[in-house]
């Protein structure tokens, strides 16, 4: 069994991060001591993708004055937090999966120190693909997203890499492994 830490996953948009994470919640089905962590986040709920809690940007503002987020960034217009409920999570010894971001990494790592990185990895043509079917932005504005440089300049960490350009299923097991053993 894989010890008790902060997964962090990320990689870019349309990297197919919620997909992956939603296939590990459903296979692990509440059978190992893993929690995964929802985003409160500045869009709509209609919007598709992930499972998020939509807030306003005045609730967003007065639940980030009242301390009540662990992490919180902005990204592409919108307001993202990680909720503090993932520190009672891993102070109850459970495994805590996030759904995070790239640019916010190095202040994560000064508060979790021993977190693992879960770095989803596609191709542009697949990104590209699942940025067009995810309907969220113009043909622009996905361009623009695979321009941007597909990997910061990251802090050393423990960084586990995931390839997903082909069947979700194959890269989701790869991160129910992870969860499962930690390797």
């Amino acid at each position: 069994m894989a010890d008790r830490r902060l997964y962090y996953v990320v990689g870019a948009s349309g990297a197919g991060k919620d997909t992956l994470i939603r296939y590990a919640r459903e296979h692990l089905g509440g059978q190992w001591p893993v929690m995964f962590a929802h985003r409160y986040i500045t869009r709509s709920a209609a919007v598709g993708g992930e499972n998020h809690v939509a807030l306003t940007e005045d609730e967003f503002r007065l639940r980030q004055q009242n301390g009540l987020f662990a992490m919180h960034w902005k990204s592409h217009g919108f307001c993202y937090g990680i909720g503090v409920e993932i520190n009672q999570w891993l102070a109850a010894g459970l495994s805590v999966v996030i759904n995070g971001s790239r640019a916010y990494l190095p202040h994560a790592l000064q508060s979790y120190h021993d977190l693992r990185v879960v770095w989803v990895d596609a191709g542009p043509e697949q990104v590209a693909a699942r940025l067009l079917q995810r309907k969220r932005e113009s043909a622009e504005q996905i361009d623009a997203r695979l321009q941007r440089n597909p990997e910061p300049s990251i802090p050393l960490c423990d960084i586990v890499r995931i390839d997903n350009n082909g069947k979700p299923e194959d890269a989701g097991e790869r991160l129910l492994v992870l969860l499962r053993t930690g390797v």
